[in-house]
């Protein structure tokens, strides 16, 4: 049973092949078979179970949609009404929400099943789901190596067979790279056409909500269910949601790929360039045409998203005080020393670390030299992709430069943990949607991601290029041992 994706469970809740409680009660029950992985931060058994009764009954009446009944696990970034929220982080330790984000409310409307919150790093902050106040969590592919961050429990948990299908967001990669390394399909919309409405913010010019799932026809379905206008959401877009379904099977025969010479440089492994090789030549195959594009400020990408994000985190993150919610310390002499004993013991080391970055960033003296300059650059790189596809319909390129590496072996060395998010951080500065898919295993049998990023608004175009793809090949159908 929980070898079937969304649209397989779909048709066979339709057929009556089996009950959505059936479904529900098969996946909460692999769950707690599978608890070492530490995917998820709470399950939500009696509220999963109760939801599931509804799905069956609004099925047998014929007032369903394709999504109802199906079990989803909710990124832990979400305020869920009645249900701890955490974020990853001590600070909000025991925090229930009092309403829903909007990403919950509509996939609540769509008559889904929430089994539970997933782990994720702190605050959105890391790149291997090890910054997480609730311990790091497990890939399925070899558990003693990360699943990629900050959406890591997520792809744990959609690789593991735990859930059909993961909320996910993506400030800097955070979805795609987990997903690569967790052998899945990940999409980052397009910044705006997701509502941020009660998605606990990171960096709000960056954070986007997304997906994570087994291929690209049910990212389609899913990203069509999430997004939408949201008036509660000023930068939510006042635009039509295309019919991502309506263009999956389009031929690509014609399409142009850009391919950037800067993504296929040193620093990458020759396993995963090798992969990305030959997905290029399935794609011509498929009639595509690629073209050599450059991003010439693509190597700046990694110092000025590490100088924008920690000063949005900077701001976001001072209403975590232990005044109004979450966490307060024990002990304190007056109220500034309570704010420092509760930011002190609530916030993680990395969470604190971006927090002086972007407090620094933007102090007097400083905020000319690092902000100001780096958004001109934020500039210079979304002018890179508008010359780049005045050339081209999409670009492809690795998602990340390595496979999944060992739990705790760049906890010492931040830097290379942000290398990471080389090839995905410049999608989010620029605004633009970006998939990642399943395109090989490495010598360890490590899966590798091929990263395909749109022009502004054009999920379509990515979606139906990953589709196609997953037709012709079979890496979206592998399984990590023991999980199958």
């Amino acid at each position: 049973m929980h070898e079937k994706t969304v649209q397989q469970h779909a048709e066979a809740l339709k057929k009556g092949e089996y009950s959505s409680v059936e479904l529900t009660t098969h996946y909460l029950d692999r769950i707690k078979q599978h608890e070492s992985l530490n995917a998820f931060i709470t399950t939500t058994e009696s509220q999963a179970l109760e939801q599931a009764e509804r799905a069956d009954k609004r099925i047998q009446s014929g007032d369903a949609t394709t999504l109802t009944g199906i079990p989803i696990a909710q990124k832990d970034i979400f305020c869920t009404k009645g249900v701890l929220t955490t974020c990853g982080s001590k600070i909000l330790e025991g925090f229930i929400s009092p309403y829903d984000a909007t990403v919950i409310t509509k996939i609540n409307d769509q008559g889904m099943v929430m089994l539970g919150k997933t782990n994720m790093d702190e605050f959105a902050m890391g790149s291997s789901n090890e910054t997480s106040f609730y311990g790091p969590v497990q890939n399925p592919w070899d558990t003693g190596k990360v699943p990629g961050g900050s959406s890591g429990g997520s792809a744990s948990a959609v690789a593991a067979r735990l859930a059909p299908v993961a909320s996910a967001t993506d400030t800097g990669g955070s979805i795609r790279q987990p997903a690569a390394f967790c052998g899945l399909t990940g999409i980052k919309p397009s910044y705006g056409r997701v509502s941020r409405y009660g998605m606990i913010a990171f960096a709000s010019s960056l954070d986007q909500a997304g997906i994570i799932t087994r291929n690209a026809e049910d990212a389609a379905l899913m990203l069509q269910a999430m997004s939408g206008f949201d008036a509660r959401d000023s930068t939510s877009l006042d635009l039509e949601v295309p019919d991502y379904m309506a263009t999956l099977e389009d031929s690509i025969a014609g399409k142009t790929i850009g391919l950037p010479k800067e993504f296929f440089g040193d620093g990458v492994d020759s396993a995963v360039a090798d992969a990305i090789q030959l997905a290029i030549r399935e794609l011509e195959a498929l009639g595509a045409k690629t073209v050599e594009v450059e991003l010439p400020n693509s190597e700046v990408g990694i110092p000025c998203y590490y100088v924008l994000a920690p000063a949005e985190a900077s701001s976001n993150l001072s209403r975590f005080d232990g005044v109004r919610y979450g966490f307060r310390a024990g002990e304190y002499d007056d109220l500034n020393d309570m704010y420092e004993q509760t930011r002190a013991e609530g916030f993680g080391e990395e969470v604190q670390r971006r927090i002086m970055i972007g407090t620094y960033v933007l102090s007097s003296g400083y905020y000319d030299a690092y902000y100001i300059k780096a958004q001109k650059l934020r500039r210079m790189i979304s002018d890179d992709f508008t010359r780049a596809f005045q050339k081209c319909d999409l670009i492809a390129g690795p998602t990340t430069p390595g496979t999944a590496f060992p739990l705790a072996d760049k906890n010492d060395d931040p830097v290379a943990m942000y290398l990471n998010d080389i090839f995905t951080n410049s999608v989010n500065l620029a605004g633009l949607p970006g998939i990642s898919v399943g395109a090989g295993l490495d010598e360890a049998g490590l899966p590798i991601g091929l990263h395909l990023i749109g022009k502004y608004l054009d999920e379509s175009t990515i979606l139906n290029v990953a589709h196609q793809y997953q037709k012709v090949t079979d890496w979206h159908l592998k399984a990590p041992g023991g999980f199958a």
